[in-house]
């Protein structure tokens, strides 16, 4: 009995000699992508204060904060990411907003639209990524706000906006027709085409006249056809013109 004892004794111990703590292998440098992402991945769900700190530290690590950051949204380890909104590192500061807004709680929000004002584009698209994750109305001026502004970030806020499906879309979608952003005057056809009415007409009109073709060039696998305006236009048109006469 005494020798079988000594014989798991020594197994444990030469497991545990081979087997280094999943934080040390997760930030060793000198192990591959994989090997340090599998460290990771072991360590989810695991909330104790130490895990925590590793992993907001390797948030700063192109190869493992993908991961790290996901691990601190399941900890629910909302100041550390919180926190990481004011990191030096724009790629860490778009993480810690996309996980952030999963947790849909109120007081994250100004937090998060001030991410969305951020001057990198990564950090504030992301942003507009988690106020898009929540279900609580109270977010949508916001959403319309950002979407007035136009650009990458007004494409996204209004595309997650429309999809409360409310009324007060329909006025910021109005204003994008008649702006510069190819993206945004599609995102804004489409909602056009479902709340729009008579008064859009003469407007949707003058954009099925002309063809402004969008390139698609970097979507996809390049199989998907190039996008026009006009054509866009013409659905809308028909959209509203099937409502009239229902």
């Amino acid at each position: 009995m005494k020798r079988f004892c000594l014989i798991l004794f020594c197994a444990g111990a030469l497991a545990a000699a081979g087997d280094p703590d999943p934080v040390g292998r997760m930030l060793d440098e000198k192990l591959t992508a994989a090997q340090r992402n599998n460290a990771c991945f072991a360590l989810r769900g695991n909330r104790s204060h130490e895990v925590v700190a590793a992993m907001r530290g390797a948030l700063s690590s192109e190869v493992v904060r993908a991961c790290a950051a996901r691990n601190l949204r399941e900890a629910g380890a909302v100041d550390e990411l919180k926190g990481a909104l004011a990191a030096p590192e724009p790629e860490v500061r778009a993480a810690a907003a996309r996980e952030l807004g999963s947790f849909e709680k109120p007081e994250l929000i100004e937090a998060l639209v001030k991410a969305a004002h951020d001057p990198n584009v990564l950090v504030s698209t992301n942003a507009v990524m988690g106020l898009g994750q929540y279900h609580d109305r109270a977010v949508l001026p916001y959403l319309l706000d950002l979407a007035a502004g136009g650009g990458a970030v007004g494409v996204a806020a209004l595309s997650r906006a429309a999809r409360f499906d409310e009324p007060a879309t329909l006025p910021v979608a109005r204003k994008l027709l008649w702006g510069n952003d190819a993206a945004g005057k599609l995102i804004a056809l489409l909602i056009v085409g479902e709340c729009g009415d008579a008064g859009d007409l003469p407007r949707l009109r003058e954009m099925a006249a002309k063809s402004e073709p969008v390139g698609t060039r970097g979507r996809g696998f390049g199989l998907m056809p190039a996008l026009d305006i006009s054509r866009a236009a013409r659905s809308a048109i028909e959209g509203i013109e099937k409502r009239q006469h229902s």
